[in-house]
């Protein structure tokens, strides 16, 4: 395989075998081949957008109600009732294929440090910090 072809675009198009669970006009699902735990699948985009905000407002509602329908069978499946529901966007977030994905993890009772802050060094931020933040964010999205 060519090192510059992305491996979900390769899954997507037949070149690479891949244990599909689900299929819609914008996504494919999969099992993921390197599994953190038992069930661990990937809602893959069928289109080469590394991050959510690249998808269409189509694209995104397909992908979002493909993870809908399958987050509540993979569990069953896996005989668990909760599930983490991971998206990397962006290579600083973690991501390693710079294809837009989102992981669905199955989580049981025994499972420890599933939590997004057991990922993360506790920060204490001030409420002034916050309101400069929280400021930010709502002229970019133009509220004030």
């Amino acid at each position: 395989m060519n090192l510059n072809k992305c491996i979900f675009c390769e899954i997507v198009s037949g070149n690479i075998k891949a244990r599909k669970i689900h299929e819609t006009e914008y996504s494919m699902a999969i099992l993921d081949a390197f599994p953190l735990k038992d069930g661990h699948s990937l809602i893959i985009s069928k289109t080469h957008r590394p991050k959510i905000q690249d998808l269409s407002i189509k694209e995104n509602s397909d992908i979002f109600s493909a993870l809908y329908f399958l987050t509540e069978k993979i569990e069953k499946a896996m005989g668990c009732s909760s599930s983490l529901i991971g998206i990397h966007n962006g290579k600083d977030a973690g991501q390693e294929i710079p294809h837009f994905h989102i992981h669905i993890i199955p989580a049981s009772k025994s499972n420890k440090n599933m939590s997004i802050h057991s990922l993360f060094d506790k920060k204490d931020i001030q409420s002034d910090k916050l309101d400069e933040h929280w400021r930010l964010i709502l002229n970019e999205i133009k509220l004030i």
